[in-house]
């Protein structure tokens, strides 16, 4: 019995090796020989320009002289600024209304993007916007309203709602999947994941797949977190609208690989349930 019991054992023992999670399989930016650096020994920044897509939301303020003239021509929603100026939210929102799903005032409020791509500003009219950066675009609202003002006496506001972006994983990592919103100019995909509690071992970190909305359409692309050229990668940094997947790691989903005692447990486990059934056999 127990020479084959030894068998056995022997047999399984190959499946529960190739079933163990390594550290090459969880570690961040280990060393890559194709990680690109420059003359100073600095990786160098690859952060992709953010273009307005069709549907995007934005909020533009016009700040003007305390008579608030600017307030009267460009909207109906006045708002008491600071220092004596007058903040007016032309057709924009401010604080509240945040949840899953969006922001609620923003989204009533905000100046939306149509399916032509242009924008609609009361008191300019429209203007083209898809395609284009924020800056931009925010120069020829700028020109627009120096045009019915004295120049130097207003101010053009135009953002996004911060960097929205959305996670979706496994049941296991119900806690970090969802709609996230961060209020940052630049956003890596490692602070996107930090913010939220880092992953579990059961994500497959050699395949994280990303889907980009771009004007043109949506972008599919899949990085690799293990690498440290990762860092050269203009989906190292998370864009407004980015889908982020987090694919399961195959071991995990037969019950190996989430942890050594988890491991040892489903071999033993193996190992005991086909024990059990050689010996019912031999006893028939």
């Amino acid at each position: 019995m127990m020479k084959n019991f030894k068998y056995l054992f022997l047999l399984l023992l190959p499946f529960l090796l190739t079933s163990c999670v390594t550290t090459k399989d969880v570690r961040y930016m280990q060393p890559s020989e194709s990680l690109v650096i420059n003359e100073e020994g600095l990786i160098p920044y690859n952060v992709p320009v953010y273009r307005i897509t069709k549907n995007d939301m934005l909020n533009l303020n016009i700040v003007t002289t305390p008579k608030g003239d600017a307030a009267q021509f460009y909207s109906s929603l006045n708002a008491s600024g600071t220092n004596g100026a007058q903040a007016v939210p032309s057709g924009g929102a401010s604080g509240g209304g945040s949840g899953p799903g969006g922001n609620i005032s923003f989204y009533f409020n905000g100046l939306k993007v149509d399916s032509n791509g242009d924008i609609n500003i009361f008191g300019i009219g429209y203007i083209k916007a898809e395609g284009r950066t924020v800056e931009d675009l925010t120069k020829e609202i700028q020109d627009k309203v120096n045009e019915n003002f004295q120049e130097g006496k207003s101010e053009v506001r135009l953002n996004t709602n911060g960097i929205t972006y959305y996670i979706l994983g496994d049941v296991e990592t119900t806690g970090l999947t969802g709609e996230k919103v961060v209020h940052k100019n630049i956003l890596t995909i490692t602070e996107a994941l930090a913010i939220n509690g880092g992953m579990n071992r059961t994500i497959d970190r050699k395949n994280i797949v990303i889907h980009r909305k771009l004007p043109e359409g949506i972008k599919v692309a899949k990085i690799d977190l293990t690498r440290e050229d990762i860092m050269n990668s203009p989906y190292y940094y998370v864009q407004n609208g980015d889908e982020i997947y987090l694919n399961t790691r195959a071991k995990s989903l037969n019950g190996f690989g989430k942890d050594p005692v988890q491991t040892l447990t489903t071999g033993v486990s193996v190992i005991t349930t086909a024990l059990s059934i050689y010996l019912l056999l031999k006893n028939l």
